[in-house]
């Protein structure tokens, strides 16, 4: 029963403290509810916007690799959000980047070096430097942005199914003309 005593003088004293301060018990009250006033008008002004799940395309750690970490910074230096999932999102994809004409010529220059003992690796490296070369002395209009990239490739779906590209304008992105001296 002193529970019910404590309780029912405590709010007593409550009772006869805020009858006593009435301008203290008017700012009490009305304090929350102008703070709470003026959050209603915020929301009502500025109405809240769906906004899309965001899908950024994958980057690879510094630990995948230099090339990839590399190509990641730089391919993907806006950090776009896109609306559907990425090819990189799935499980066990360090980089969309790994059969990129830059991978394929790193890792043939890797392979030609590495196994340098048997007898055709100096021919081998030859014909890569007479390409290399050849790569060089291309006009603008000889290579197009199409013979870089592998076909079937991840980057024309990604252009078409993420970006919502038409076909005719990625065909046209895929055919545009490269010019080396200036990349």
């Amino acid at each position: 029963m002193a529970f019910w005593t404590q309780l029912g003088l405590l709010l007593w004293k409550n009772f006869t403290y805020r009858r006593r301060q009435t301008f203290q018990l008017l700012i009490e009250v009305a304090w929350p509810l102008f703070i709470f006033f003026i959050l209603i008008s915020v929301r009502l002004s500025y109405p809240p916007y769906e906004q899309h799940e965001c899908h950024f395309p994958n980057k690879a750690m510094p630990s995948a690799g230099t090339l990839p970490w590399i190509q990641g910074i730089i391919c993907n230096a806006n950090n776009p959000c896109f609306r559907y999932p990425t090819p990189g999102e799935s499980p066990g994809i360090v980089g969309n980047f790994n059969a990129s004409i830059v991978s394929r010529l790193l890792t043939d220059a890797k392979r030609l070096l590495l196994y340098s003992q048997r007898d055709t690796s100096i021919r081998d490296v030859q014909k890569v430097l007479g390409k290399l070369r050849k790569l060089g002395n291309f006009s603008g209009s000889d290579l197009k942005l199409r013979n870089f990239l592998v076909d079937n490739e991840t980057f024309s779906d990604f252009l078409l199914h993420n970006v919502s590209m038409p076909s005719s304008a990625v065909e046209e992105l895929l055919d545009a003309e490269v010019n080396l001296q200036q990349v």
